[in-house]
């Protein structure tokens, strides 16, 4: 009988230790915001929903994201250096003379918050043009 009772202890315990797991994974937040005199766009992602706002009035457009899509977004901010990412150059500077829209990247993950530098929307640095274009593809 103690070992049964110890045992029902020892599963419920781990039980709730991959809860935690889940619970870290979806308190990442990323937010995309692309913007110029006469473009605005706004895509943040957060516990599976994504919110889209094309207009700066606007109350944004919300969708769920299905497991999957939600799974390979999180692999792929896992495999981004977020401390390096304010640190990131720009690949072109068109924004500066209104070439295109300034761009800016922002994650949130456990509390602490990583934004990028500004840079050309549909031209993000390398390192996160995946992140980025997963972000914009939810938008078509």
């Amino acid at each position: 009988m103690k070992k049964a009772i110890v045992l029902l202890f020892t599963i419920l315990f781990f039980a709730g230790c991959v809860g935690q797991k889940k619970a870290v994974d979806s308190s990442i937040k990323v937010e995309y915001k692309a913007y110029s005199r006469g473009f605005y766009q706004t895509v943040r992602v957060e516990n599976q929903m994504v919110f889209i706002s094309k207009n700066r009035e606007e109350k944004p457009v919300a969708f769920k994201l299905s497991a999957a899509e939600w799974n390979s977004l999180i692999l792929v901010v896992n495999e981004l250096n977020l401390e390096t990412l304010s640190q990131m150059k720009a690949p072109t500077e068109k924004r500066l003379f209104d070439g295109a829209a300034n761009a800016s990247f922002k994650i949130t993950k456990q509390g602490k918050v990583y934004e990028s530098q500004s840079f050309d929307h549909g031209y993000p640095p390398a390192e996160t043009e995946k992140i980025v274009n997963k972000m914009l593809s939810f938008v078509k």
